[in-house]
């Protein structure tokens, strides 16, 4: 699997994390899972993804701590922030660290599979490169 097609499920809520790889398993993607923000963090600074879908509330660190660990680093790894509370305060902060989007929990798949798409410039929106590009 090439490196552009490698993401982050940052979640610390098993059940999420694995609906999300499940919605997003047709795109050709490679999944990496982080439990906790540490281990999302850890991951993020190998510098072998191409995006990470962020939590906001998990333990050791929240998505915005994170998100701003990345800015303040120049890690350069797009971000989506996933969160079902306090969401306007949190999408102002998100967006002024960098986050590309900042998604309201439950998120409803079309939108997740959509942000997705977009950051990672996917050609068509889905499947794997196996139509030349």
């Amino acid at each position: 699997m090439s490196l552009d097609r490698r993401i982050l499920i940052a979640d610390d809520d098993l059940e999420i994390r694995q609906g999300v790889a499940e919605l997003l398993s047709g795109m050709g993607l490679e999944i990496l899972e982080a439990e906790t923000g540490p281990e999302a963090l850890a991951i993020v600074r190998r510098g072998d993804i191409r995006l990470a879908l962020l939590d906001n509330q998990m333990p050791g660190a929240t998505g915005l701590e994170i998100l701003q660990v990345i800015h303040e680093e120049t890690l350069r790894v797009p971000c989506i922030v996933c969160s079902g509370d306090s969401f306007e305060s949190l999408e102002r902060m998100a967006r002024a660290a960098g986050a590309l989007a900042v998604l309201k929990k439950p998120v409803e798949p079309r939108v997740l599979r959509t942000e997705v798409v977009r950051a990672l410039d996917l050609p068509n929106g889905l499947g794997p490169l196996s139509n030349g590009h």
